[in-house]
């Protein structure tokens, strides 16, 4: 049995202007799968190549107070590369956004919705991901999520401190999933969760009661009767398993 990410899914006011926004600003393609929901992919997507992933953007009423613990960052290859990429987005829609950085040298932006993200300077750790470097997750403690996301996942676990921790496909290829310590109660639900699927995807049931076992517990964010899984890690982060349908 297998299980990866391969999807980051977006709560969106309005799915389809956050799909345009981040497929421009991607360079991705649009489809639609259904009202309310547009699917972000890069070119030459194919799942379950361990380098596809995608994003998911959902319609759904969204409270003002929302705080983002779950964020992208974008990889850029030069200087110049970086100058022009933050330009761009900035034609595009996205704003500065302050989060105590402080003076450091990747920038800070917020989509038209406010989704936070950050545009790397060149990094030679990023430079064969694609678009996206990395699914970063604020955390209380990078050494517990490190064990539960390296068990949960068939990726391997390639740095963990007590500040950082950080995993990537086995075949060294597509974005990594980073956590970073960042204290503090959590008394909100993430605007940006992970997709996981199972290959083969008959055994939802399996994984999902393996997850269980590592601590995983099944989370209510008013999905209903549908066919994926909602669960949350042990700080309570939600994500997804993915089923037929």
């Amino acid at each position: 049995m297998a299980l990866r990410p391969v999807q980051a899914n977006i709560k969106a006011q309005d799915d389809s202007a956050l799909g345009r926004f981040w497929a421009r600003a991607l360079g991705w393609d649009v489809s639609s799968e259904a009202p309310g929901v547009t699917n972000l992919e890069p070119p030459g997507f194919r799942r379950p190549d361990a380098a596809a992933f995608s994003i998911d953007l959902v319609g759904v009423p969204d409270p003002e107070t929302v705080k983002y613990r779950v964020h992208l960052d974008l990889a850029t290859t030069s200087a110049a590369h970086q100058a022009e990429l933050v330009a761009r987005l900035k034609e595009l829609g996205a704003t500065p956004a302050d989060v105590g950085q402080g003076d450091v040298p990747w920038t800070v932006l917020a989509d038209p919705e406010g989704n936070v993200f950050c545009v790397l300077e060149p990094r030679e750790i990023y430079r064969d991901t694609g678009q996206i470097a990395a699914v970063v997750v604020d955390c209380d403690d990078p050494r517990v999520m490190a064990r539960f996301w390296d068990e949960a996942l068939d990726w391997t676990l390639l740095e963990v401190t007590d500040d950082h921790a950080r995993l990537r496909s086995a075949e060294g290829a597509g974005p990594y999933l980073e956590f970073l310590r960042t204290p503090g109660e959590r008394t909100w639900w993430n605007r940006v969760h992970l997709d996981l699927l199972p290959i083969p995807v008959e055994d939802q049931e399996a994984e999902v009661a393996r997850l269980r076992t590592l601590g995983a517990t099944a989370a209510d964010v008013g999905q209903g009767d549908v066919p994926w899984k909602v669960l949350a890690d042990p700080e309570g982060n939600e994500f997804c398993v993915l089923g037929r349908g």
